[in-house]
């Protein structure tokens, strides 16, 4: 037999169109513990440079095998539990390709609940079933052949009764085929259509159903139909707002289950077959199919769904800080006041109030004499305003503020997304942060910090909650929060985390550090003032040898005991490093310097490959050094454009059709994209409106953070809804 490790490595082979070497090689260091960020970093020899998303695709689609294979192992043992498993099932069984085919062969033996077809058999029917499937031409009519089993006292008062009970038998038989459930499926998938209405006519007018208008009479064929819509029509269907049909082409599938059961059409026993097999499909077979079509289709949606909130989880968590400025954050409000916040260049806590320029106080005179006062004393840099209720009032009172300063010195402000702050400042993080504030305080003090590192303060919040993507609510919870979680781990280690500044809450999402890890990383620091050096790291509580090799590589010491520290060179390679400094004429102190910043200079014309081996390390491992020593403490962030700073705002009465704004891109979803052009709703740029060139989605023509150039198509001042387009737009002056 096959061995199941070796079918899964070969397989994973040929789906992923990899080196078997490479996978086998990639299935081995995820076995012994090793993580993604660390085999895409640091293993690259072994696993042929794979990227981080192949890691991942290798990955999810090894444990799917392996859950495969345990299933499998499973069904046959309980099959040959019951003493049913013959030979032939157990080779379909080996050789089934999803979970779902093996659950499909072990209908048949799944115990039931009382069926129609089982109290059929209790009253002795069963040699009837079998031999109306077996169709002799020379069987008797059938009232003839069900007479021997008339018996009223088990329930069997006329061979009427008789032959109703053996169709049941054979209408769950047919049912319980594995290649029929297959068939039926597939159909179903390929021409089914669903068919969608309001639940309560009368309600057509309330608010509540008003958001699915456009679904109270709507038909779209299974094929068509977009992820987006599927999640809409579910969430609709699940608020008691719509009803929801899933139409396959019955009469087809009815008709070839007929043909597949009633095969000698001369037999007595075709007519029974056939409304046996129109039962079966009626009663056992559509219910279920049905069920399991649109729970596949809701599954695939809840994949795009998942892949489209991660694309603008990365991008969001990827958006450069904003170093060397004091910044104040408001966080907006009405009744009680807009909070502020003052944080230092590096993020301390400098100071903190509440002003009241908005409705119902109006006190838009001591608000601005307070921010005067701040912008003066701090020396402020930069403004943060969170974009929750009272920000556009908020945002017109600092442009107010803004226009009246003699010499603004290139001071603006930044809208930033308040989504999830008030799930940080209520956490039990924030409470040990600043104990002594009150808990909306501290959401100002989180968008003031968003600004200057959007990952460093994002991190701190459970991802989900960031709300960059659509329909997260109705998607499979685990599944989210696991790829979101690799979206942010993915992140946090390609930036790298200084050592000596990191939170406990983005310590945590380097390779191999727990929370608990990460919070004795933190009790460390403070107690011996800072770390020296990447060695030291195992002086910290439970952060162990494997620990170590995972993390050390993405952690940073700017100006530590060795200049390698401050790099990606990974401790093991700090020997090969010096070596291959020392070859081409430098040292470990030039790190750093105006000399080692033209390495790639001198190494023009010098052959690599033979280099690497001269030094002991693979290629792929050298370019890294090479790259790593060239630019130490880079962050890939600072090479991205900065946030769109504005000193003036807009509102819906100033926009005009054809006016040419520029704007940040806040989310992208299936359909679209939504532009924060600095009116109080983000205008909606269609996927057909993205770009010049054809557009399969959103997410190729732009992303969030991206501050993009767009015109004004429309404006519906009733529903506050701005269309925009970014095509044709002349060159920028």
């Amino acid at each position: 037999m096959i061995d199941p490790q070796m079918d899964i490595v070969s397989r994973l082979t040929r789906e992923l169109s990899l080196g078997l070497t490479q996978v086998q090689n990639a299935v081995k260091l995820f076995d012994e513990g090793n993580t993604i960020p660390f085999v895409a970093r640091y293993r690259k020899e072994l696993t042929g440079e794979m990227d981080e998303n192949v890691l991942r695709d290798l990955s999810e689609r090894l444990g799917y095998l392996r859950k495969l294979e345990e299933r499998k192992e499973e069904v046959i043992r309980l099959i040959g539990e019951q003493g049913k498993l013959t030979p032939e099932l157990e080779a379909k069984i080996v050789a089934a390709d999803s979970l779902q085919e093996v659950d499909d062969l072990y209908l048949p033996f799944q115990p039931k609940r009382r069926t129609r077809a089982m109290i059929a058999r209790e009253r002795g029917l069963e040699p009837l079933a079998a031999l109306l499937r077996a169709q002799s031409p020379e069987m008797p009519p059938a009232e003839e052949a069900a007479a021997p089993f008339v018996d009223p006292e088990k329930g069997v008062p006329t061979a009427e009764a008789a032959l109703a009970g053996a169709m049941d038998i054979v209408a769950e038989e047919i049912s319980d085929e594995a290649e029929v459930r297959k068939e039926v499926r597939g159909r179903t998938s390929a021409e089914g259509t669903l068919a969608v209405v309001i639940a309560d006519p009368t309600q057509a007018q309330a608010k509540e159903a008003a958001v699915y208008q456009m679904y109270f009479d709507y038909r779209e064929p299974l094929a068509k139909m977009p992820p987006h819509r599927v999640l809409a029509i579910n969430r609709g269907e699940r608020e008691g707002a719509l009803k929801v049909k899933l139409e396959a082409p019955r009469e087809t599938l009815v008709y070839d289950l007929q043909r597949r059961a009633a095969k000698e059409e001369r037999s007595a026993a075709a007519p029974f077959l056939k409304q046996a097999a129109e039962d079966s499909y009626d009663r056992l077979i559509s219910p279920s199919i049905e069920r399991e079509v649109r729970a596949e289709l809701t599954v695939r949606a809840e994949e795009q769904a998942i892949r489209v909130f991660s694309l603008n989880l990365r991008n969001l968590l990827l958006q450069p800080p904003i170093r060397g400025r004091v910044v104040l954050g408001i966080d907006p409000a009405y009744r009680t006041g807009c909070k502020w916040a003052v944080v230092s260049e590096t993020s301390k806590l400098l100071e903190t109030g509440v002003i009241y320029p908005t409705v119902p106080q109006n006190d838009v005179a001591g608000a601005t004499a307070v921010v005067k006062h701040l912008l003066k004393k701090y020396k402020i840099g930069a403004i943060a305003i969170g974009n929750g209720t009272g920000s556009r009032e908020t945002e017109a009172f600092v442009a107010d503020i803004l226009h009246d300063l003699p010499d603004p010195s290139g001071l603006g402000y930044v809208i930033v997304s308040e989504a999830g702050a008030s799930v940080y400042s209520a956490s039990k993080l924030a409470g040990q942060e600043f104990p002594e504030l009150d808990v909306s305080v501290r959401g100002a003090i989180s968008i003031a910090r968003r600004l200057q590192d959007p990952l460093a303060e994002l991190v701190k919040i459970e991802p989900k909650a960031i709300g960059v993507g659509q329909y997260q609510h109705d998607v499979d919870q685990g599944r989210l929060e696991d790829t979101l979680g690799g979206v942010v781990e993915s992140v946090v280690n390609s930036v790298g985390v200084d050592l000596n500044t990191a939170s406990p809450s983005l310590l945590s999402y380097v390779a191999g550090v727990t929370a608990s890890v990460a919070k004795n990383i933190v009790a460390y620091r403070d107690k011996v003032g800072h770390f020296a050096s990447r060695e030291e790291l195992m002086e910290v509580s439970r952060l162990g040898e494997a620990t170590f090799t995972q993390c050390a590589g993405f952690l940073r010491i700017p100006g530590g005991s060795h200049p390698f520290d401050n790099t990606s060179v990974h401790p093991e390679s700090y020997e090969a490093a010096e070596k291959f400094l020392r070859k081409f004429g430098f040292s470990p102190e030039d790190v750093g310097t105006a000399r080692l910043a033209l390495i790639k200079l001198k190494l023009k014309g010098v052959d690599l490959a033979k280099a690497a081996t001269d030094i002991g390390v693979g290629l792929p491992t050298l370019r890294d050094i090479i790259d790593a020593l060239e630019k130490p403490g880079r962050d890939p962030r600072d090479e991205l454009p900065k946030p769109l700073f504005r000193t003036d705002v807009l509102t819906l009465d100033d926009l005009k059709p054809g006016m040419i704004l520029k704007g940040t891109v806040r989310n992208v979803v299936d359909f679209g994209a939504f532009i924060d052009i600095g009116v109080k709703h983000d205008g909606l740029a269609h996927v057909s409106e993205l770009s010049d060139r054809f557009v399969k989605h959103p997410a190729d023509a732009v992303a969030v953070g991206d501050v993009v150039r767009c015109r004004v198509l429309g404006i519906d001042l009733q529903r506050s809804r701005i269309s925009l387009s970014l095509k044709g737009l002349p060159v920028e002056q």
